[in-house]
């Protein structure tokens, strides 16, 4: 962006750069543009810009034109990649080729499941499969690789490169090993076959992992008939009914739900078996020890004794949890009395209950999407000097007319990037959270410009009424905090390579930014700036936000050994061999680090569709939330809108992406290495009462 446009989005919203609080009736434009619904003014004159001001992107049609442009764009690439001397420009050039491919799949990737319209889906999943194609035989392009590996191998090149560009040759080699570039002709192709059948194995067991079960209807009493969807004569179960506070329905679901699928058993066998077999086909000793090259955690050894550790530190807790949920159970159920794994949810959430009156519509009304917008605005004001700026989109620019546009704009460095705000429930709209790079950050060394980051945050809200703005749920709002913090980290991470832009770094790293928003967004200190009833005015009242924050901490060992329990699965599915079937994997893990009884005839290994995404990386949730833990504690409990740790925090772990080595941005910001100890005494203390100091005591 030239100089002069940045200065004008600084001289434009001078104004707003300094939070200032107001009358809590009136909204900051962020605000007002959150709780209002969308007014576009019809302008039959304004011309498509095409979806994200991509102006192929007009129609459907213009997938393919964009397509073939970065492919001809690529062929250009590799030849002066293959044909320039090795050096700094070297990495630029491969960085670039990366860049061509991704701006075009990334976009792709996301329109092919959020965009309303059949035929964008449609066009979109042909690029994805096409870039896709395109990026497996780069892969495996000798020439290509040959022109990095005469760099890697120059010891007087590799000495002058800074440690950016170093890191960046050094990740791009990774990419070539792990697709077997490496190997003699005959084991390439053999490995080019593997990567091919896994990715078919992997959409299959993806999609399998989602589909609902059925039953006859007869096989279950009618009057539980209403609790689940029909089907002719059979009654369909697409999820576990965690929350129904029915015994039966719970269990008749579990069953149900979980009950195994041969075809879809037969897939996951395989799957493991191609991916151990690529793993080591590529030299190394299982899929655990590929995937976990370059993460903090770097050995599934490491991981095996981080869960290990933090279930033994966890277990007397977690034993007084299962007592207290069997003794509820027994009052509850008293024919009953058996704790078995459906019943872990509810009952974990009938206590919280109990202890704390934390019903979501107390909270609502204080919790409007506006005010949490501005809560964010505010927040990111203080820590960084950066504000959040709603933005009217051109004609053609989103896929719905409900998606808001946000310019993030910073108080001397002007636009940073951008943030569109994809929120609200539609059909066909995936029902998840998530963060998607559309275009990453990079120093343009063709233009001499910074190519600014460009990201989608997808919510599923509902939308507001005309009496009421979109009301919030404590947790609703906490992961509105945990989606932009990923989203900040895309913005504030300026890093020289796209490749390492933002959130593109090791995954037990990629969750800490977005886990540590989870803290400021139930610290009494953060919410009071913008939590008010959105009729009255009235500010939430503390002693409700105490007790959100100690009902959390009821059953919480319980909760994290649940999710131990994945994490190891997870790692011994991706480990050698066992000789064994993962259902019997999954009873005997159960056993050991869970502890609930396994159901027969359940496999619940089928459900469990992180393997594709996260394989053998599931334990990152836990470790990073370890991370996010020590941070708060360490810089941000005593003041958590102090600037001066907000730009520490941004300079040493924010601004890398995945450019700097993952323990080394924690180390930067804790002053100290931490241990596995220390990870695993972060969490548990975190269960302690009373663990914010600084909330009052919970009342009632």
């Amino acid at each position: 962006m030239s100089a002069c446009r940045r200065m004008f989005y600084l001289v434009k919203h001078r104004s707003l750069l300094t939070y200032v609080r107001r009358n809590l009736t009136t909204w900051s434009p962020v605000g007002a543009a959150f709780n209002a619904r969308p007014h576009r003014k019809l302008d039959l004159l304004q011309k498509n810009v095409g979806l994200f001001g991509v102006p192929e992107l007009s129609c459907p049609a213009g997938f393919q034109v964009a397509t073939e442009t970065a492919l001809k764009n690529t062929e250009r690439l590799v030849e002066k990649a293959c044909s320039s001397s090795p050096g700094v420009q070297t990495v630029q050039c491969f960085d670039q080729l990366s860049d061509e491919l991704c701006k075009v799949a990334d976009l792709a990737d996301f329109i092919k499941v959020a965009h309303p319209d059949p035929a964008f889906r449609e066009a979109a999943e042909k690029t994805c499969i096409e870039i896709g194609t395109v990026v497996e035989k780069l892969n495996t392009n000798v020439e290509l690789c040959k022109s990095l590996k005469n760099l890697l191998d120059n010891p007087d090149i590799v000495a002058q490169l800074d440690p950016d560009t170093r890191r960046v040759a050094d990740l791009f080699m990774f990419d070539f090993e792990i697709s077997g570039i490496h190997l003699d002709d005959t084991l390439r192709k053999e490995a080019v076959a593997l990567h091919v059948k896994l990715l078919d194995l992997n959409n299959e067991f993806l999609v399998g992992s989602h589909m609902p079960n059925r039953i006859a209807r007869s096989a279950i009493p009618e009057h539980l008939h209403l609790n689940f969807a029909t089907e002719g004569s059979f009654i369909q179960i697409g999820g576990l009914h965690a929350d129904s506070p029915n015994d039966l329905v719970r269990e008749i679901a579990y069953r149900i739900y979980l009950y195994p699928n041969a075809e879809l058993m037969g897939c996951l066998e395989e799957l493991l078996k191609c991916r151990y077999k690529l793993a080591t086909l590529v030299g190394y000793e299982s899929f655990g020890h590929r995937a976990l090259k370059g993460t903090m955690a770097k050995t599934p050894e490491t991981v095996m004794s981080f869960l290990q550790l933090l279930t033994d530190k966890l277990s007397d807790r977690t034993a007084k949890d299962f007592k207290m949920m069997r003794d509820t159970k027994k009052k509850l159920s008293p024919r009953h009395s058996e704790l078995m794994p459906w019943d872990h949810p509810y009952l974990s959430g009938v206590l919280r209950a109990e202890r704390y009156n934390i019903e979501p519509s107390l909270y609502s009304p204080y919790l409007s999407l506006g005010s949490c917008m501005e809560g964010l605005n505010n927040l990111f004001s203080q820590l960084y000097g950066v504000s959040l700026m709603s933005e009217q989109p051109r004609a053609g620019e989103v896929w719905s007319e409900d998606v808001r546009k946000l310019a993030v704009v910073h108080e001397t460095e002007g636009l940073l990037g951008y943030i569109y705000c994809d929120f609200f429930h539609r059909q066909d709209k995936p029902h998840q959270d998530c963060h998607f790079t559309i275009r990453g950050g990079r120093q343009c060394q063709e233009t001499g410009q910074y190519q600014l980051p460009v990201v989608v945050l997808m919510l599923s809200l509902p939308h507001p009424t005309k009496g009421a703005p979109t009301l919030l749920t404590p947790g609703m709002m906490e992961n509105l905090f945990h989606e932009m913090g990923h989203a900040m980290h895309s913005m504030l991470g300026r890093t020289r390579y796209q490749h390492v832009t933002g959130t593109r770094c090791a995954t037990d790293f990629a969750e800490v930014p977005s886990i540590l928003m989870e803290y400021f967004a139930t610290d009494y200190r953060v919410i009071s700036q913008f939590a008010r009833h959105y009729e009255t005015g009235q500010p939430l009242p503390e002693s409700m936000v105490a007790r959100l924050c100690e009902s959390k901490k009821v059953c919480g060992a319980a909760d994290t050994q649940l999710q131990i329990f994945y994490a190891v699965l997870d790692q011994i599915y991706h480990s050698e061999p066992q000789n064994r079937s993962t259902t019997e994997i999954l009873k005997d893990m159960q056993q050991k680090f869970y502890g609930l009884p396994y159901a027969p005839n359940t496999a619940w290994q089928l459900r469990f569709s992180h393997l594709i995404g996260y394989g053998a990386k599931y334990y990152s949730y836990l470790m990073s939330r370890a991370v996010a833990s020590m941070v708060w504690k360490q810089c941000f409990i005593e003041d958590p809108l102090n600037r001066e740790m907000g730009e520490r925090y941004r300079r040493e772990m924010l601004a890398h992406g995945g450019a700097k080595e993952p323990m080394l941005m924690v180390e930067g910001m804790l002053q100290r290495r931490p241990t596995i100890g220390d990870f695993v005494d972060a969490l548990v203390s975190e269960l302690n009462p009373n663990f914010e100091t600084f909330i009052m005591d919970s009342e009632g």
